[in-house]
């Protein structure tokens, strides 16, 4: 029995403890929505600000349920030759000239145009057949023989138009191709599409999709990822680390710490032999939270207040 077949409580209870094993924190809100994505077959739009974690949320759900996972980066102008399928016309060319070699061999017992027409048809057409389609990330979740994990990252930096290549897909599970009829998924795949809102997704994509909101993490919730993911980490400045990082996301910044920033900070501290936070080294790895010279400049005044509060929630 797989984990999404167990009673409600007790399958939402495992993934988020599966989750925890693969080394990503999550709370009940996160693993509910999984488990629903699953029971009723729907597609995911994670939403939230950059770096909390949404992407990794579709590598864990790989590990967790053992399915590969397959990636659409998404970016401006990608077409559906990029994210579905495109035609082999080399090959296509190759067939066609082997055709041409081969037809009188095939049309020599025929007598006059029709039958030769009649003859021909007798053949099947394969010149626009799945043998030459080259399967994109999207098509490749549809055509694999076992479930996988499709995620179509930052669907937000795509156009409006490539919304509606997916509309099929998410509702349906397949997609129609012109030239030889509607491919469905032989294994329904659970996808996640990511967005760091920098435009809205449209009504139909939403309709179609669960939505799930992943804001910064709460002081608690931070602690036990870092705690996770750097765990030679000292308890003490662990928790000082985190203060600091919450009492930096309370600014008037251009762009806030992602909790991947709060990650790569702590390993900095952890490399550097810190036992504590203070001033001097606070400013001196502060681009490893701050990403534009602008906020580093404006917080550089605050960083003594900043760190005598982190000592101050710690002790």
């Amino acid at each position: 029995m797989s984990i999404i077949d167990k009673d409600p409580a007790e399958a939402i209870d495992l993934i988020k403890a599966g989750f925890e094993t693969a080394g990503y924190i999550c709370d009940r809100h996160i693993a509910t929505s999984i488990y629903l994505s699953q029971k009723l077959d729907k597609p995911i739009l994670v939403e939230g600000p950059p770096g909390v974690g949404k992407t990794e949320l579709a590598k864990a759900a790989s590990e967790l349920l053992g399915a590969p996972m397959i990636r659409l980066q998404c970016y401006e102008g990608l077409d559906e030759s990029k994210a579905l399928y495109e035609w082999k016309y080399g090959k296509q060319l190759l067939y066609t000239q082997i055709l041409k070699e081969k037809l009188g061999d095939l049309l020599e017992d025929a007598v006059g145009l029709d039958q030769s027409m009649d003859k021909l048809h007798q053949f099947g057409d394969s010149f626009y057949s799945e043998k030459f389609l080259e399967a994109r990330p999207l098509l490749q979740a549809l055509k694999s023989d076992v479930k996988t994990v499709l995620l179509i990252d930052e669907i937000d930096k795509s156009d409006h138009e490539f919304e509606a290549y997916l509309l099929e897909i998410l509702s349906d599970y397949q997609i129609s191709v012109p030239e030889i009829g509607t491919i469905k998924a032989k294994t329904k795949p659970l996808v996640f599409l990511t967005s760091n809102n920098t435009r809205e997704m449209s009504d139909a994509l939403k309709r179609r999709c669960l939505h799930l909101y992943i804001p910064f993490p709460d002081a608690e919730l931070e602690r036990r990822i870092i705690k996770t993911r750097v765990p030679e980490l000292d308890e003490n400045l662990r928790n000082q680390i985190v203060s600091f990082v919450q009492q930096l996301r309370t600014q008037d910044l251009k762009k806030l710490p992602a909790v991947s920033e709060t990650i790569d900070w702590a390993r900095t501290l952890l490399l550097l032999h810190a036992e504590k936070l203070d001033a001097d080294m606070v400013r001196n790895t502060l681009n490893m939270l701050l990403k534009f010279e602008e906020d580093i400049e404006n917080t550089n005044s605050d960083v003594p207040k900043l760190v005598a509060i982190a000592h101050k929630e710690t002790r």
